[in-house]
């Protein structure tokens, strides 16, 4: 595929398309008090949303000391997709978003291959979807742009004609150091009240509250 001048959209996957945020954090904060680590769900949100598992784990060795080992890795892993078979939901009105608008997309995460088509799967957003990037695939995970980067030159869109969908200030940021237009997103369960104002100041040109409101500032952006 080859887009040129055709207008791309790169949606985050987890908090954007599907509500999972919440339920990796609830799992993440109970996780960590087992190695002396104790963060409630939303200051695991505030300092790990949007980050690769490898980003997370190195802030945890930085900043506490830790160094995780493959079976606390591989319980987590497990506790998420249980948590993800019995309760992940779409964000709301996502579908709706998706099946109204021909647009070329694409999803860019911080999350690993098999969870994003897990997540997609579980939600039934997968049929809406035939590219998906995943930052096991770069060097630098967000806040560095290398993934974003990566998604507008595998499908040939130029970065000034993308328009990255975000949730997290992380994620915020490499949009913007990709140059690309950034909409900040704030419809996922585990978004505080003060969230808008973080995503402002990383460098979101508009933040909106659910999918009605993305649906129009995607139009507004990029007119048919």
């Amino acid at each position: 595929m080859v887009l040129g001048d055709e207008p791309l959209v790169i949606f985050d996957c987890d908090g954007v398309l599907v509500d999972s945020e919440i339920l990796v954090v609830m799992i993440e904060s109970e996780l960590l008090k087992e190695v002396g680590i104790h963060l409630t769900p939303m200051e695991v949100a505030a300092l790990f949303v949007g980050l690769s598992e490898t980003d997370m784990n190195r802030v945890l060795a930085e900043r506490w000391g830790v160094q995780l080992s493959a079976e606390f890795q591989e319980r987590k892993t497990a506790r998420i997709r249980e948590a993800f078979d019995i309760s992940l939901q779409p964000v709301t009105g996502m579908a709706e978003l998706l099946s109204g608008s021909t647009r070329a997309r694409c999803v860019a995460s911080s999350a690993r291959p098999e969870r994003i088509r897990q997540s997609l799967a579980l939600t039934g957003l997968d049929g809406y979807f035939e590219h998906l990037f995943s930052a096991v695939e770069v060097e630098r995970g967000k806040p560095a742009p290398d993934l974003f980067l990566h998604a507008a030159a595998s499908l040939g869109a130029r970065t000034d004609r993308c328009v990255v969908v975000e949730d997290s200030p992380s994620g915020v940021a490499a949009g913007v150091a990709a140059g690309m237009c950034v909409i900040g997103f704030t419809g996922g369960s585990h978004c505080p009240p003060a969230q808008a104002d973080v995503l402002s100041e990383r460098g979101a040109i508009h933040i909106v509250r659910d999918t009605t409101e993305l649906a129009g500032c995607i139009d507004a952006l990029l007119p048919a």
